[in-house]
């Protein structure tokens, strides 16, 4: 049975620095930086730029606010020499570092958590008075995909819980061989 793991940002690292929301070239908030979590392909209008606070230890892998992947041009060329094209590399800036810097945008979301073997898992409700969000996951802790609902992705988002970005094990353990900085990975 094949094995897929939550690409994650690794906290754990001291001194690191911390990606703020991204801005366009004016300094002005993106409108919805929720697009680069939906599963589709996003054409950029204009510089997309990073402000970092603090600033510290650059990484090749960052979970930016709202969970946008910021990853390193090591990353983009891992991903093509491996032939996967199920994602979107997105050119940004990253304030006070040199790049190239992208936003690893997962053009793939699939409905495959299986809620009984998650620790919890919480739907919105109608009496939680968002009707935009009846029926949807309102919390996932201790996800688990079902792997027979994946099929050849090697990454990707879960339907309803696109906070997590999941990767295949041969994805993982060749992000880990390239040695790739920032990373952490917990069985999905």
């Amino acid at each position: 049975m094949p094995r897929y793991f939550d690409l994650m940002d690794d906290m754990r690292i001291r001194h690191r620095w911390h990606l703020r929301s991204p801005v366009d070239g004016e300094g002005h908030p993106l409108n919805n930086p929720w697009l680069f979590r939906k599963g589709q392909r996003v054409e950029p209008q204009g510089t997309i730029l990073f402000p970092v606070k603090p600033d510290g230890t650059t990484l090749e892998f960052t979970l930016a606010s709202s969970a946008i992947p910021v990853v390193h041009e090591r990353v983009v060329q891992l991903f093509e020499r491996l032939g996967i094209e199920e994602v979107q590399f997105i050119p940004v800036k990253v304030a006070g570092h040199e790049g190239p810097y992208f936003i690893l945008n997962t053009l793939r979301t699939i409905r495959c958590i299986d809620d009984a073997r998650c620790l919890e898992v919480q739907y919105w409700k109608p009496e939680d008075e968002r009707p935009d969000k009846s029926g949807q996951y309102r919390v996932v802790s201790g996800m688990r995909i079902d792997p027979a609902k994946v099929g050849d992705a090697r990454i990707f988002r879960p339907w309803g819980w696109t906070v997590a970005l999941v990767v295949s094990e041969d994805l993982k353990d060749a992000m880990e061989e390239a040695g790739l900085t920032g990373t952490k990975f917990e069985e999905a």
